[in-house]
């Protein structure tokens, strides 16, 4: 069953729509709206990235908006980056931490009391 995304011809909503079988043309209707008028618009689609890509790409120097520090893969990317450019080995006691800390899991830690060793603080 493939989704379809329509543009709204009255009100320029996009929508999304389930479309069985492909004999009869189905009849849309803007949820918005209510018109009948859509037309068919290329769907947006994501692009998958390796690290290594995305750590090339990175320009340590440009500030960064929100939505950058909102998205988990981020997480750690400016200090890896920056130790590459200055030649530093940050070790895999880093790496650890950044994958710990991008799922989430360094968070839960440090709430729960534990420390280095694993261990609950008393």
């Amino acid at each position: 069953m493939p989704i379809y995304e329509y543009e709204c011809t009255a009100c320029a909503k996009v929508s999304s729509h389930v479309v069985m079988g492909s004999r009869r043309r189905p009849r849309l209707a803007c949820p918005a709206c209510g018109a009948a008028r859509l037309k068919r618009v290329m769907s947006s689609f994501a692009v998958v990235a390796s690290e290594a890509s995305r750590l090339a790409d990175f320009d340590t120097s440009r500030p960064r908006d929100d939505s950058f520090y909102r998205d988990s893969r981020n997480v750690g990317l400016w200090a890896k980056k920056r130790a590459k450019e200055l030649g530093a080995d940050l070790g895999s006691k880093f790496e650890e931490t950044v994958e710990k800390a991008r799922s989430g899991k360094l968070v839960k830690e440090m709430l729960s009391g534990e420390g280095r060793s694993g261990r609950r603080d008393e």
